[in-house]
């Protein structure tokens, strides 16, 4: 595996510059309601209505959405979570809410969760033909409303569906193909992503997580921009300061342990730290099938007793390595946004991420953390948070404030905002 882009940075951390603005023209920014800190998609038809209001004003009272994992999947990661979330807070809000989705092992077909209705219909892979006929027939895609949530493979919705559609898009997978499939496959697959589902979507509502991933989207897909939303994650209110920081320099990093997130290059950066931090510890948490190959790099270089492969961790501990960290890290070659940046720097702790769609706007440049472009960057950055305390205590006091912005209720209310505009544009 690569470990990141050949050639050294000619600037390292010391040379921060300010955030520049870097969205395609046309690109709106985020709207920030100071009084109620929180940041959201404009939208401004629905502009200060709850969800219940945005709903009825458009009709909506049944929805069905389709996607690849469960929130209950043993591989579920941050697309299900936010699917959770979102279908949580419209649940609530008094909507009729069904998702269709794939199997989990020992899981019930028919469950209810939260207030919304999962129904398992088949295994990884058959779940997309036998949705795609389900959708043809019209068992779904008939109500009020659909929400596809396209991770890869697509669902071909606006083909089958009856009523008003959006798709959740959070990032293009593009070289992740050839990281997880075979050749063949991952030729196939790559191929369905860029020429074949382009053109099936181009008059759809696609809501991505954030503007960095709108361009990437509109770079490879060549979807419209004038088509694609952009509505952030939240952050739970649970992630807050408190505790005591560890007193040896800890670096965290959570996330599936999977080819995308590169965590045999964030071994290679923590290794080099270490030789100039002697008493760095760090912990990765998280599972995933790349464990047995982490564990035996970790075994080769004598690295057991200070860096730590979790697995899972319930909230109150991933509460405790938010608070506890000097700082969070992620090697990330692919990310809608990076949920467990923001839920970090809620909790006061600064991040170190590679520089990709999503990573460039879950941190703020020189405010909130730092973006690193290759390997020495990694070190240089780290190295340099890990060595000040008055950057890392203003990083930290930047990730707050920028986390402060961002809530679930945003999101949802962007979310369902998107799908009332489809709504309220049909012909009755």
């Amino acid at each position: 595996m690569s470990a990141g882009p050949d050639g050294p940075s000619e600037a390292g951390p010391a040379a921060v510059l300010p955030l520049r603005d870097d969205r395609p023209a046309g690109v709106r920014p985020y709207v920030v309601d100071a009084s109620a800190g929180r940041a959201e998609a404009p939208v401004p038809l629905f502009a200060g209505m709850e969800l219940g209001a945005i709903a009825e004003r458009a009709g909506l009272r049944r929805i069905d959405m389709v996607a690849w994992r469960d929130y209950d999947d043993p591989e579920a990661g941050g697309s299900e979570l936010h699917a959770h979330r979102i279908l949580t807070a419209w649940s609530g809000a008094g909507l009729d809410i069904s998702l269709t989705t794939s199997s989990v092992p020992d899981g019930r077909r028919v469950v209810r969760r939260e207030g919304y209705r999962v129904i398992r219909r088949a295994g990884r892979y058959a779940v997309f033909p036998r949705s795609i006929l389900s959708g043809a027939l019209g068992r779904i895609g008939s109500g009020d409303g659909t929400v596809e949530i396209w991770n890869g493979m697509p669902f071909f919705s606006p083909l089958w569906t009856r009523s008003p559609q959006i798709t959740f898009l959070h990032h293009v997978h593009d070289e992740m193909w050839g990281m997880v499939l075979p050749r063949t496959m991952a030729r196939f697959g790559h191929a369905i992503e860029h020429r074949l589902a382009p053109p099936v979507y181009r008059r759809s509502r696609i809501v991505t997580l954030s503007h960095s991933s709108k361009a990437e989207i509109v770079e490879r897909l060549h979807l419209p921009a004038g088509r694609i939303s952009v509505t952030p994650p939240g952050v739970e209110s649970r992630f807050t300061p408190g505790g005591e920081r560890s007193a040896d320099p800890l670096v965290v990093a959570v996330g599936r342990l999977v080819p995308v997130k590169r965590f045999p290059l964030l071994v290679e950066v923590l290794l080099r730290l270490k030789a100039t931090h002697p008493r760095l510890r760090a912990v990765i948490a998280g599972e995933g099938y790349e464990r047995p190959a982490l564990e035996a790099l970790l075994r080769r270089h004598g690295a057991e007793e200070w860096l730590t492969l979790a697995g899972f961790v319930d909230d109150d501990a991933l509460l405790a390595l938010y608070r506890s960290a000097w700082v969070v890290a992620s090697t990330s070659l692919r990310e809608g946004w990076g949920m467990t940046v923001t839920e970090a720097g809620a909790c006061g702790t600064p991040a170190v991420v590679t520089r990709i769609g999503g990573h460039e706007d879950a941190v703020v440049d020189g405010s909130s953390g730092l973006l690193a472009d290759t390997a020495d960057d990694l070190v240089a950055a780290l190295d340099a948070v890990l060595a000040d305390d008055v950057l890392r205590r203003r990083l930290g006091q930047g990730a707050r404030e920028h986390a402060g912005r961002f809530t679930w209720e945003a999101t949802a209310r962007g979310a369902l905002a998107a799908l009332a505009e489809e709504a309220l544009a049909r012909p009755r």
